[in-house]
């Protein structure tokens, strides 16, 4: 150990440094190294996308920028790899917009019915259990409306003959001017007689379409129901498996 020690002191007094310089330089190097490694890692600007894009003339074209006339084109971002990351529609024109817009309003159009028409099959099924309560619920309909009819029909007979009447009253002053109350009377009475006969054709067509919806709820009731029940028969019905031997 003496002999070691006398060794480096010579050595250290032959340089003229400590020699325990021997060691920094070393651990100099180490750190010299790995921050030289930590910048290699550090990244530099990210590499630019590359675009994929057609013009006008259908020539497709690879850049890593769109140029300006190309912007409102579609286009479709790749990877390093080549892959398609990302894809950007061309821009739509005033006509493709409005078609657009047509087919958007058309299709909300169409879901807006079919909902309807679920809607309405959902009250018919829970409405009625049998054909003959469609029946009576139509029967009752048709009476309401007769109902109606009937009375109109028999205060129309009253304006009649009260305008017969007056009619009467207006012939025997012959060539005599009718007084003005009996005028205004009959005035009255044939405003009346009109407004009666517009609602005696009211009801006639109410009962045409009691009578078309009511046939209409029976058949589309029959469909429903038959669709139920071919419904039920399509699912097996479930049971202990057998077992065969």
């Amino acid at each position: 150990m003496n002999d070691w020690r006398r060794r480096r002191d010579t050595r250290a007094a032959r340089f003229g440094r400590p020699e325990s310089v021997r060691f920094v330089l070393p651990v100099a190097g180490a750190v010299l190294i790995a921050l030289a490694l930590a910048l290699a890692f550090v990244p530099g600007p990210a590499r630019a996308a590359t675009y994929k894009w057609v013009d006008d003339q259908g020539v497709v074209h690879y850049s890593d920028q769109m140029p300006p006339e190309a912007l409102n084109k579609g286009n479709v971002q790749l990877n390093k790899q080549g892959v398609p990351v990302k894809k950007t529609d061309a821009a739509l024109t005033p006509e493709q917009r409005r078609a657009r817009e047509a087919d958007e309003e058309r299709r909300a159009q169409q879901a807006k019915e079919q909902e309807a028409i679920a809607r309405r099959d959902r009250a018919l099924l829970s409405s009625y259990t049998t054909e003959s309560e469609i029946d009576l619920a139509k029967s009752r309909a048709l009476a309401t409306i007769d109902t109606v009819v009937k009375s109109t029909a028999a205060y129309s007979e009253q304006l009649t003959k009260r305008k017969a009447e007056i009619d009467a009253k207006k012939a025997s002053y012959g060539d005599k001017p009718a007084p003005a109350a009996l005028e205004r009377e009959l005035e009255g009475i044939n405003a009346e007689v009109a407004r009666q006969n517009d609602l005696l054709a009211l009801k006639k067509r109410e009962v045409a379409t009691a009578v078309a919806k009511y046939d209409a709820d029976k058949q589309r009731w029959r469909e429903l129901v038959t669709a139920k029940s071919a419904q039920a028969d399509a699912v097996p019905a479930a049971g202990p498996a057998t077992a065969t031997k």
